[in-house]
């Protein structure tokens, strides 16, 4: 292992072990094949599942909810805890359809780095670029995964440099393909000086390390045909004379990412990955709050919830709350505060997961994510310490973008629906407006897929079939100002007016006018387009 280099404080021995990352993709790039490896190296499952599963293949432990078994698709973001080696890893599956990117934006919050997985036939896809943007903003460290080299893929030198101009970072390759397509063979290590030799019979299979004294060494020509051997000789040469060596602290800062090559759905390059996650990626890292950062090796409990997501289990009508401990040591029973309530509460049975399954934790330390189940008590953005007021910062809230209406299938059945709805509300997972005039409910999403998937979970969760049906209205804006104005406002303009869940008033809108007509009248007060995460 190399000394790892880094401004955070010497940590305990058990929370610098801790790796927490997310996982981060374009759709279909390989992202959750990629993350079943994972777990089957970190010895988390016996056989990897495939994400199109047909007959009795298994399914991908990641993706939980019945419609990502039915598309083939990650919808939600999914935390996984196991050990590999000496480390604790604590991944997280992230939605790689844009219609899903709130889910993805808030998970990033609550990780230390990013594995960026791309295309080798694709590149840098417009998904991938939004995400590293995001991953920019908190200057998360990212290391990145070249997928699919074992289908016809794209020049090498031509990925690198595409990911050099379009995301601006420094590219270091830690490994090197030997052919691509069909004619990929395998990869050189440049980090260990070794070459990797894939198993196409067995896609489960740990790959083939061949140790040799450089690319002069004659063991070479054994496992790797003459043409290719010399393009392969040619290429390093050019890639050590060009382009920057490893430097931890460049990645740590942000400015450079290493980049594997691999075939993730064959096993390869994955345990190259998590070996380069062990050695060089982030021990937990401070964490930014009001009214003072927080840092890992406090003494004191701190965590914050980053998502809540409902029914994870089917039989149980449950609620967890995902919480990423941000300093100490937790136990099983301590009596944590509520920040944002003032309330005490026990955590009595937190939980690891491994997507949905999950076992009672009896300890957890700072990076660890758990599950807390409560009744909607924990919403997203809340804050636990042992007693003092800290309020974590920078979990986003987005607009929604696209409004409907939604009814449900028996109007007998509208109170079963506000339950419904109230319970995606806290997810995070949607914007649900009870307008002030008129019956049902207006949900408000960033993405069109969203309104299916929340029909589709409505009623399997709940056995009730709804429609959504277009609104007249094209945006909502939350009210604030002074108690009296807004409650004056309100009453003037019932038919534009509507509360969330927590109950606060919201203005919906059809046209920009309406929103230049209120800043315009009423100077007192201010349209938000976003809700503060309150914590």
């Amino acid at each position: 292992m190399l000394d790892r280099v880094s401004n955070t404080p010497v940590l305990p021995p058990e929370i610098a072990r801790r790796r927490t990352f997310a996982i981060i993709s374009h759709p279909d790039a390989g992202k959750t094949t990629l993350t079943e490896k994972f777990l089957l190296f970190g010895g988390a499952i016996q056989m990897a599942g495939q994400v199109r599963a047909k007959g009795e293949a298994r399914r991908t432990r990641s993706d939980f909810m019945q419609m990502e078994k039915d598309r083939g698709i990650s919808v939600s973001a999914s935390a996984m805890s196991f050990d590999y080696g000496k480390n604790r890893f604590n991944l997280v599956d992230t939605p790689g359809h844009s219609d899903f990117s709130e889910d993805t934006y808030r998970t990033l919050t609550a990780v230390d780095a990013a594995v960026m997985v791309i295309d080798g036939a694709k590149g840098v896809e417009s998904q991938t670029q939004k995400l590293f943007e995001v991953c920019r903003m908190r200057d998360l460290p990212i290391l990145t995964f070249c997928n699919k080299m074992d289908r016809e893929s794209r020049d090498v030198f031509e990925i690198i440099d595409e990911i050099q101009e379009n995301l601006a970072i420094d590219v270091t390759p830690a490994s090197w393909p030997i052919g691509i397509g069909r004619d990929f063979i395998g990869c050189y290590d440049l980090l260990q000086d070794r070459l990797e030799i894939m198993d196409r019979a067995d896609r489960n299979k740990v790959a083939e390390s061949v140790k040799i004294n450089g690319l002069d060494d004659p063991k070479l020509a054994d496992h790797v045909p003459a043409e290719l051997l010399e393009k392969l000789r040619e290429e390093i040469e050019l890639v050590r004379e060009l382009m920057p060596a490893m430097d931890q602290q460049a990645l740590l800062d942000g400015t450079l990412t290493p980049i594997w090559f691999g075939s993730a759905i064959n096993s390869f390059g994955v345990k190259e990955l998590m070996d380069g996650i062990s050695n060089f990626g982030p021990e937990p890292q401070v964490q930014s709050a009001e009214p003072r950062k927080v840092s890992p090796d406090e003494k004191t409990v701190a965590g914050f919830v980053f998502k809540v997501q409902a029914n994870m289990d089917p039989k149980h009508r449950d609620r967890v709350a995902f919480v990423r401990l941000a300093s100490g040591h937790f136990k099983r029973g301590m009596k944590l505060t509520h920040v944002r309530t003032k309330k005490v509460m026990t955590i009595a049975n937190p939980v690891l997961f491994l997507a949905s399954d999950r076992e009672l934790a009896e300890e957890a330390w700072a990076g660890d994510i758990i599950g807390i189940p409560n009744h909607g008590q924990l919403r997203i953005g809340d804050t636990l310490t042992e007693g003092e007021a800290i309020r974590v910062t920078g979990i986003p809230s987005f607009a929604p973008e696209l409004l409907q209406v939604v009814r449900a299938g028996d109007p007998m059945k509208s109170k079963h629906l506000e339950k419904a709805l109230m319970q995606f509300a806290e997810e995070g997972a949607a914007k649900v407006f009870k307008p002030s005039i008129g019956s049902g409910f207006i949900v408000g999403v960033v993405g069109a897929l969203q309104f299916e998937v929340l029909a589709s979970r409505i009623e399997l969760e709940y056995g009730l079939p709804v429609r959504f049906e277009p609104s007249q209205f094209t945006s909502a804006r939350w009210v604030h100002g002074p108690k009296a104005a807004v409650e004056t406002f309100a009453n003037a303009n019932k038919a534009h007016i509507a509360h969330d869940h927590d109950g606060d008033i919201v203005y919906l809108t059809r046209l920009q006018w309406d929103i230049d007509r209120i800043e315009r009248d009423h100077t007192d007060l201010t349209l938000s387009a976003t809700k503060e995460m309150m914590v």
